[in-house]
């Protein structure tokens, strides 16, 4: 297990979130997503991000306020883990927007921080580097993010966002991936990335 000073990764207070949540996906791009499990503490730099504005989204699984067993964290208060499964991945997602507007940005990469030996166990089939964590499903296996963090608060362990460990970075914006059938919103420039980091995916 890889021994490190968590006070160093403390993690952002909960008023961070309190963002529009365009605003929120671009302040995240930076960040450190860290996860403890039973097999150690690992993290990496959030270096993209994808926005979801609920109700007027198409591409959201909140739109037009659907109200389901899945969604309903996303109807509460901003800062907190909104999980789902898709084919056999999990995705993490943090909740944003006020109470009853169900809004959420997508962690869709991250490049390795810390404990690169542990997530490379948990994905041990890759074949390049970037594979590792350059998706949303890839960067929640090689993290240790699963389902059972769904609702989980994020200013305490433990999963937990602290603050940008990059001193400047230059933020890029596109459409979205992989929402081909949400009409005008797949257009919509709601994803975020570091120019020129290479764990953005593609």
């Amino acid at each position: 297990m890889t021994q490190i000073n968590t006070d160093e990764l403390k993690p952002h207070d909960i008023s961070f979130y309190n963002q529009p949540t365009l605003e929120l996906a671009q302040s995240l791009l930076g960040c450190l997503l860290i996860k403890e499990t039973s097999d150690g503490i690992a993290a990496g730099i959030i270096v993209e991000t994808e926005a979801y504005k609920g109700p007027v989204d198409q591409a959201a699984h909140s739109f037009n306020n659907r109200r389901t067993k899945r969604t309903e964290v996303m109807f509460g208060l901003p800062g907190y883990t909104y999980t789902y499964s898709m084919h056999t991945h999990c995705l993490f997602n943090v909740v944003s927007g006020p109470i009853n507007k169900p809004e959420a940005v997508l962690i869709r990469a991250v490049e390795p921080y810390l404990n690169r030996q542990l997530m490379t166990t948990r994905r041990p089939k890759i074949t390049t580097e970037q594979q590792l964590t350059n998706g949303p499903g890839k960067l929640t296996k090689a993290l240790g993010i699963s389902m059972s963090d769904y609702g989980h608060l994020l200013d305490q362990e433990p999963l937990w966002i602290s603050p940008s460990q990059l001193s400047s970075i230059e933020i890029s914006s596109g459409p979205r991936i992989g929402i081909g059938n949400s009409g005008e919103a797949k257009d919509y420039p709601w994803r975020y990335f570091i120019k020129g980091n290479p764990y953005v995916s593609n």
